[in-house]
C-alpha cells in the first residue's frame, strides 16, 4: 500500500493546483473563449478524478483489504467513509447547500430578475434532474451496501482454504470497484447537468470540503498522538 499512499499524496497536491486553476476562471464567463477555458479546466479536473479511481482499482486488485480500510486517510476521514471512500450522495447534499448559499448571497438581484448564472441560479429542470439522480444514486448505494453485507455475513468462510480466501477477497474487490465507479459516475453526472460556471463552483466546493475534512483530520490525529 506504500505505492498507493504515495500516489494519493501526490494526487492530492495536484488537486490543490487544479483548484487554483478553477478559482482563477472567470466568475461570469461572457465570451466563447471564456466558456472554452472553463470546459478545458473542468475536463482536466475530471480526468484527474478518473486517474485516481483507475489507480485505486489496480491497488484493490493487489490488496483489497488494505484499500477497504484506507490507511492513507486520516482517522476522521475513515469515520466518514462508505466502502473505502466518500458516500456518493454527498455530492447532492453539496449541490443543495451551495445553491442555498449562492441564492441567499444574491437574493436581491434574483428578486429583481437578474440572472447570476451560479449555483444559486439553478433552473427548475436542473433541480428536477438533481432530485432524479439523487434517487437513482441512493438505490445504487443501497444495492452495493447489501452486497457488502452479504460479503461480511460470509466471514466464517474466511477460515477455509486459501482458495476460499482468494474468492472472498475477489468479491470484496468487486464491491470496492462498484463503489468507486458510482463515486466517479455521480460526479460526472452532476457536472454534466450544470453549466460550466456552475460546474466550476461545484468542483471547487467539493475539493474544499475534501481539503477541510482532511486538514482537520490531520490536526486531530497529531493531537491524539501527543497523548
Amino acid at each position: 500500500m506504500n505505492g498507493f499512499t504515495s500516489f494519493n499524496d501526490t494526487w492530492f497536491q495536484q488537486l490543490h493546483r487544479l483548484v487554483q486553476q478553477l478559482s482563477s476562471c472567470p466568475k461570469h464567463p461572457t465570451t466563447t473563449e471564456h466558456q472554452h477555458h472553463l470546459l478545458h479546466v473542468i475536463n482536466k479536473v475530471m480526468s484527474h478524478y478518473a486517474e485516481y479511481y483507475s489507480v485505486k482499482s489496480l491497488a484493490a486488485e493487489h490488496d483489497a483489504l488494505s484499500v477497504f480500510v484506507a490507511p492513507w486517510a486520516t482517522t476522521l476521514e475513515r469515520s466518514l467513509h462508505w466502502i473505502g471512500g466518500w458516500r456518493p450522495t454527498t455530492a447532492f447534499h453539496l449541490v443543495y447547500s451551495e445553491a442555498s448559499i449562492h441564492f441567499e448571497a444574491h437574493i436581491i438581484d434574483i428578486l429583481r430578475g437578474f440572472r447570476t448564472g451560479d449555483l444559486g441560479d439553478l433552473s427548475p429542470a436542473q433541480f428536477r434532474r438533481v432530485s432524479e439522480l439523487q434517487c437513482e444514486t441512493v438505490k445504487e448505494e443501497n444495492a452495493i451496501s447489501e452486497e457488502l453485507s452479504e460479503w461480511q455475513d460470509g466471514v466464517s468462510e474466511l477460515m477455509g482454504s486459501s482458495s476460499d480466501l482468494d474468492v472472498k477477497t475477489g468479491l470484496l474487490t468487486s464491491v470496492l470497484k462498484r463503489a468507486d465507479d458510482l463515486r466517479l459516475r455521480t460526479v460526472r453526472k452532476v457536472v454534466d447537468l450544470l453549466t460550466p460556471q456552475q460546474a466550476v463552483e461545484f468542483l471547487i466546493a467539493a475539493s474544499e470540503l475534501h481539503f477541510g475534512v482532511r486538514g482537520w483530520g490531520i490536526t486531530q490525529d497529531r493531537h491524539r498522538n501527543n497523548f
